[in-house]
């Protein structure tokens, strides 16, 4: 195993990124920097004013076992054990999707329905199907405080991950979780049906970056053979758990959003909102 040349923050810092470049890693600078900022609790500014800054031996041993399982291909994320959304630190665990940008986006179509929902009723009742981090679902009650949400998903893992994330939201109070394979054991009514649902095309699974499909759970990729079964469930169960004015948000594959807009229109539902990503992509899509 190799060695870190100094204990000089500047100097770890140069010595991991060299090292991810030679491994092929293509985010060598950022994963660098995040990995030595979580490991050592410093910050870019403290690497650029304070390059000699002493690393601890413990520290050093820590960035070590961190650069190995980079360039054994974990994402920096997984090493951390957390990851940034919409403004909460998400705790992640093996059965677990990696919380990421694109699925903001979903937060975002869904919020102002969530609202208008709370200002019609006093309350809105969120139903996250396939909730991994939680992520969706806490987003949504961070920014809604009449809001409330119950959380399914298939795996024993995803859920306490979900729920201590509650906890270190500060919504513990305002979420549930429950073992549910899509709507099985599903009860009550809700105003607002959210999913960010497994899409990738199961013989596309294989072809994905290394990071995704050795890290993230198969369960959380895999959205059957063409990759819209998910689509399906949602769309034939949701009506018997929907308030009669609620709605549903999902996100979908950059290349899904016809398909996904004829699969809920065969169940009667009409579309009444899209939001793109920052590449202008269409990443989700609101019915009713």
């Amino acid at each position: 195993m190799a060695e870190l040349p100094s204990a000089e923050l500047g100097a770890v810092v140069r010595h991991l990124r060299a090292r991810f470049d030679e491994g092929g890693v293509k985010e060598a600078a950022l994963d660098a920097r995040l990995l030595v900022e979580h490991i050592t609790a410093t910050t870019r500014a403290d690497a650029m004013t304070d390059p000699g800054r002493h690393v601890p031996p413990a520290q050093m041993a820590a960035l070590l076992a961190a650069m190995e399982r980079r360039l054994a291909g974990e994402p920096p994320y997984r090493i951390i054990g957390s990851r940034e959304f919409y403004g909460m630190t998400l705790a992640l665990s093996e059965g677990t999707l990696e919380p990421r940008p694109d699925t903001e986006t979903l937060v975002d179509l869904a919020l102002p329905r969530v609202r208008a929902a709370a200002d019609r009723h006093g309350a809105c009742r969120i139903l996250d199907l396939g909730t991994g981090t939680g992520a969706v679902a806490l987003a949504l009650l961070r920014e809604e405080p009449r809001a409330v949400a119950v959380a399914t998903d298939i795996s024993l893992d995803a859920l306490a991950t979900a729920t201590r994330n509650a906890n270190m939201s500060g919504n513990a109070g305002r979420f549930d979780v429950a073992k549910s394979n899509w709507f099985d054991d599903v009860k009550g009514s809700f105003h607002a049906i959210v999913s960010n649902p497994p899409y990738i095309p199961s013989m596309m699974i294989s072809s994905l970056e290394r990071e995704v499909r050795e890290h993230d759970p198969l369960a959380a990729l895999d959205g059957g053979p063409d990759g819209l079964a998910p689509y399906r469930m949602i769309a034939e169960g949701a009506r018997r758990h929907l308030h009669t004015d609620g709605f549903v948000a999902v996100e979908i594959g950059y290349d899904q959003e016809e398909a996904v807009k004829a699969i809920f229109a065969s169940q009667g539902f009409q579309l009444f909102g899209a939001a793109q990503d920052l590449s202008g992509t269409t990443r989700a899509l609101a019915f009713g």
